[in-house]
């Protein structure tokens, strides 16, 4: 454990800087842009409506956690377009699962939308949400959002979820693969501070890959500067070996948060982001998901609308669910930011997954 926590502490409110005296500034890096609000270097989620919630994207060095729906569609989908982002702002990958093979994944990732999009493609309907906002006072000085995707600018892209990538652009990415019951198969079962074989193996590959790769913002680099985005899959379900999902009173009840720990540090100190999906849902001592909250960096929650009530009340028809924004991450700061409004919804429209002020709160 002592080798993985090189990264050293993780101090909650200090972004990364990796900027060296004579380096040019990596605001430079494909796919990314400076926050000059926060001194931080940013990255696209995949989703533009989603990183205008979060601040404007993800800062390089943080971890996104997203907390899954009953059924897994639509984080897998956010799990997707995160991955999609990346291979097409030219960033490496590294994919994680104890459940799906990632060169599946891989095979499954949304195709960016190339041509203009029509108006009513829409992030936030413009001309429907004033005249909500007219009868709802809460609403009237909401700052306006993006009108249309056709008028965004090109941090960020917008993905079809008929089509998939081009196996062309896939080859072109370099990706990294990590399936746990392929690592199980090839390595004896480990054990180190009572945390499961799967952690520990996982961090032992994202450790190689920082610093075999040139991502360790720690030491001069001679490889050329780039991102990696880390993606994560079902953590905490029994498939990675876990029973905070069967009981409330597993047998390990820090192996999950000891994992995060390690991994922020080395987020911390790397140019790299990571998204994990987690099955909030299923962990049933409430105790252990605040633990992992507050490890994360940013924090969302998806409710679906299926086999619930809302799914054939009237005025839920136009979504598909609810997000809900738990977390914001105080970074270079001795405050945090704080979305607009918490009346969320998202709905997967034709080509597009959007998310849209709740015109009737919960």
């Amino acid at each position: 454990m002592a080798a993985l926590a090189t990264g050293g502490a993780v101090r909650r409110g200090v972004a990364p800087s990796f900027r060296r005296a004579g380096e040019p500034g990596l605001a430079a890096l494909p796919g990314t842009r400076p926050s000059l609000r926060r001194g931080q270097l940013l990255l696209s989620s995949g989703v533009p409506s989603l990183d205008a919630v979060l601040g404007g994207g993800l800062a390089v060095g943080t971890l996104l956690l997203i907390e899954e729906d009953k059924y897994g569609i639509y984080s897998n989908l956010l799990f997707k377009y995160f991955l999609a982002e990346g291979i097409v702002s030219g960033h490496h990958l590294f994919v994680a699962s104890a459940k799906e093979d990632p060169a599946d994944i891989l095979k499954e990732l949304p195709a960016p939308l190339l041509d203009e999009v029509n108006e009513e493609e829409t992030v936030f309907k413009s001309k429907e949400s004033q005249d909500y906002m007219k009868i709802a006072w809460r609403y009237q000085n909401l700052p306006k959002m993006e009108a249309s995707p056709a008028a965004s600018s090109r941090f960020g892209h917008y993905y079809d979820v008929s089509k998939t990538l081009s196996p062309e652009l896939l080859q072109s990415t370099k990706c990294h693969h990590f399936f746990l019951p392929e690592e199980i198969s090839l390595h004896p079962n480990i054990n180190i501070c009572n945390m499961t074989s799967g952690y520990i193996r996982l961090l032992q590959s994202i450790q190689r890959i920082i610093y075999q790769e040139g991502f360790d913002g720690s030491h001069p680099q001679k490889k050329q500067k780039n991102i990696l985005r880390i993606g994560i899959q079902n953590l905490g379900s029994v498939l990675w070996g876990e029973d905070i999902s069967c009981t409330d009173n597993p047998e390990d009840i820090y192996s999950l948060t000891k994992f995060l720990y390690v991994l922020r540090s080395l987020l911390r100190m790397s140019l790299s982001a990571c998204i994990i999906t987690v099955p909030a849902h299923l962990i049933q001592n409430k105790a252990i998901m605040e633990r992992v909250t507050n490890l994360s960096d940013t924090v969302v929650g998806l409710e679906s609308f299926i086999g619930s009530e809302r799914e054939t009340n009237p005025l839920y028809k136009d979504y598909h669910g609810l997000i809900h924004i738990h977390q914001i991450p105080q970074l270079n700061s001795l405050i945090c930011d704080v979305s607009d409004t918490k009346d969320l919804a998202f709905r997967l429209k034709r080509k597009l997954f959007t998310i849209e002020v709740h015109m009737y709160p919960v």
